[in-house]
């Protein structure tokens, strides 16, 4: 009887025991601590790591799309009315963007790498074939025509040439020549004067085949949030296109890795040398990618605010305190002074007068938003749209005709959509990740649950324990008389 109820009162304590460890790990935190910590520490760009391997040559297929907008009313615009542009697209490449060259040094704390771009088109995933022709800005002329406007010898030698060679402001070119570069008959003479010059343009002119830089990454071995952080770019660590400090700062990982434990209140910080600067993204939401819980970031709209809604922006208004509105960035004082103004697609975000100065625009968050889904416990991207818009500052220029009557604008020329989707063997791997977080946070839970049960068990085992003992002593009287 003795050994019976040590059992029994044993059972009592184990359910305490189990309950009160239980919950003690649930308010503590300790094992999706543990479980941080241990990813914290494999999540290093060092050889042999998962995390190096997908950084040094992403697994995931990367696809750029260009969209194109077609002028339909060039005449008209000459003489002052508003430009008619048609979206055409998108035409798509595969993009392979390896690390190379690659590089560690202060005792494996940091590497260098160049970041090689090669595109191939991809005729089946496109509207048509890169002869397809489109109708829009001549960019070197306009930009030639901005760079001497106030040197009279040579914008009347200009003018003159233009004129003889039946050169305007717009010009009609195929999608291949618009993005990676043409010989140009205007620049090409000026070559003869300006040997400086290069006689070939394109949108993206030297990026196929070819990197931005020599990027020194932080590895993540000493913090993991430095993991893939950016240290300097050619060689120094910060920029000097911009009117202050902040942003002149080069900040963030370079958008294609992100650190691990990610949580919803912290910004997320990229170098972008696309737009020559770097911004920040905020939690949106929750969403699902291929089965994968993530979290969605975006930039906004403060980022490309103007300075009256966005004081720290003040710097981005080139030249000092020229600020064109929210939503849109000159970048002509990184791209050899062209004239090119960057915003979103459609002008998504900015400022109403950009999008009523062009009629054909069609600003929609769906579509033209940049977003970036990340597991927030291994900081992987699951899913990711980078969507920029590149457009040219417009304007008449007195000693040019070929400006004509045209308006002080913002004319868009294409946005590029680069865009990624976790593969299916990653998926798989972190499915696997997904199901021991599951297991290794809800130990606690279980233990809970198996002191719920031995509790359930106790208080079954003292019931039975006391209905023998009350029968006996309802009986007792009956024998007694």
């Amino acid at each position: 009887m003795l050994l019976k109820s040590c059992c029994i009162y044993s059972v009592g304590v184990f359910s305490l025991l189990f309950l009160i460890t239980g919950i003690s790990l649930v308010l503590s935190n300790v094992f999706p601590h543990f479980l941080q910590s241990v990813v914290k520490k494999e999540v290093v760009l060092k050889n042999g790591t998962e995390a190096f391997k997908a950084w040094e040559n992403p697994p995931a297929p990367i696809y750029m799309q260009f969209y194109f907008f077609n002028l339909t009313n060039p005449l008209e615009v000459l003489d002052g009315d508003r430009p008619a542009v048609v979206e055409i697209g998108p035409y798509t490449y595969r993009e392979y963007r390896p690390m190379e060259q690659v590089n560690f040094q202060d005792n494996g704390t940091k590497v260098t790498a160049v970041n090689t771009k090669t595109y191939i088109f991809q005729r089946n995933m496109s509207r048509g074939p890169e002869s397809d022709l489109i109708r829009t800005v001549n960019v070197p002329a306009l930009t030639v025509m901005e760079r001497f406007k106030d040197e009279p010898f040579f914008d009347n030698l200009i003018s003159s040439y233009m004129k003889s060679t039946d050169e305007g402001l717009f010009t009609t070119r195929t999608v291949g020549e618009l993005l990676w570069g043409y010989e140009d008959a205007l620049l090409k003479a000026i070559q003869t004067v300006k040997p400086d010059l290069d006689d070939v343009f394109g949108l993206f002119y030297k990026s196929n085949a070819s990197n931005d830089g020599e990027y020194m990454f932080f590895t993540g071995q000493q913090n993991y949030k430095d993991f893939a952080r950016v240290d300097t770019w050619n060689g120094e660590s910060s920029l000097n296109w911009w009117t202050s400090d902040e942003c002149n700062m080069i900040n963030g990982t370079n958008g294609a890795s992100f650190h691990p434990v990610i949580t919803k209140t912290e910004k997320l910080y990229m170098f972008s040398s696309d737009l020559c600067r770097s911004l920040y993204a905020l939690y949106e939401e929750d969403v699902t990618v291929k089965g994968i819980h993530g979290y969605r970031f975006t930039p906004p709209s403060e980022v490309f605010a103007n300075m009256t809604v966005n004081p720290a922006n003040a710097g981005f208004c080139v030249p000092a305190g020229n600020c064109l509105g929210s939503g849109v960035l000159n970048v002509s004082g990184c791209k050899q002074g062209a004239p090119i103004i960057m915003s979103s697609p459609h002008f998504y975000q900015a400022d109403e007068k950009f999008v009523e100065d062009i009629f054909g625009m069609k600003p929609n968050k769906e579509e033209h938003e940049t977003t970036i889904d990340i597991n927030p416990l291994t900081g992987i991207i699951l899913q990711a749209a980078k969507r920029i818009q590149v457009n040219v500052y417009v304007e008449k220029i007195p000693n040019f005709s070929q400006t004509g009557n045209v308006r002080t604008m913002v004319l868009p020329v294409v946005y590029l959509n680069e865009s990624v989707v976790i593969d299916d063997e990653s998926v798989v791997k972190l499915k696997v990740i997904a199901l021991e977080q599951n297991v290794v946070v809800n130990i606690p839970f279980m233990l809970i649950g198996v002191g719920i049960t031995l509790g359930g068990i106790f208080m079954f085992l003292m019931c039975r324990q006391k209905i023998p003992e009350s029968t006996a002593a309802e009986r007792q009287p009956l024998l007694s008389s």
